[in-house]
């Protein structure tokens, strides 16, 4: 069993497409649009086949995301190297970005950081 997709709702969708075009060379589908209930999406690939659906539509609430809670977390994307962790980490803090931890070993081995990215989202990059 694969799992085909990971889906998010945005409130920027245009802002979240090229979120993940600038940092993460995403490659996105064309723009999805249900006229009837303002439903619009990208489905955006990556290098090792990963997809990931941005999503919006009418109604979609602006809420704070608190780090301990329930249901996912985070999206973590693996870069390869200690050293491309290292930049990417270093050119988002200089993007303002708020690094949350890192870059670090962490007690089980990983070499990675985290960070909030687009609309208050924890995302980490690891090896």
């Amino acid at each position: 069993m694969l799992i085909d997709h990971v889906a998010i709702y945005v409130n920027e969708l245009e802002a979240a497409k090229d979120f993940f075009i600038k940092y993460f060379a995403a490659v996105p589908g064309e723009l999805y649009r249900n006229e009837k209930t303002g439903f619009s999406s990208y489905f955006l690939g990556f290098e090792n086949g990963a997809k990931l659906e941005i999503m919006t539509r009418p109604g979609i609430e602006k809420d704070e995301k608190p780090f301990l809670k329930s249901g996912y977390a985070h999206i973590a994307f693996s870069l390869g190297s200690k050293s491309a962790v290292d930049e990417l980490t270093e050119k988002l803090k200089k993007d303002g970005f708020g690094i949350t931890s890192g870059p670090r070993t962490t007690g089980d081995g990983f070499y990675e950081s985290s960070f909030i990215g687009f609309e208050g989202n924890l995302i980490e990059l690891t090896v």
